[in-house]
């Protein structure tokens, strides 16, 4: 792990502890409210939430596995058009 050099990696790592603080705080607040009483619509709707979430996470890393088993994830490869006049079919035309 390096270093930070400049002050725009400075900048970065001081919103994310101030942002990482102000869920701190919202965390805490909530914890502390007391007799907080969640309804079934409350229930309902984080289990879809949960149930969405994982389904699209599965769904988001098969199509990575997917795509790097058939080779999508390869470099692009430059195919060169034929001359004018050579015949395509004939392997020998390209090594002239």
């Amino acid at each position: 792990m390096s270093i930070p050099k400049g002050p725009g990696s400075w900048l970065v790592i001081i919103l994310l502890l101030l942002l990482l603080a102000a869920a701190g705080f919202v965390a805490n607040e909530g914890l502390r409210l007391g007799d907080a009483e969640v309804p079934a619509s409350g229930y309902i709707a984080m289990a879809l939430g949960v149930t969405f979430s994982l389904v699209f996470g599965f769904g988001l890393m098969a199509m990575l596995f997917y795509s790097s088993r058939k080779g999508y994830d390869e470099p692009a490869v430059l195919i060169k058009d034929p001359k004018p006049g050579a015949d395509p079919a004939s392997p020998a035309s390209d090594s002239k």
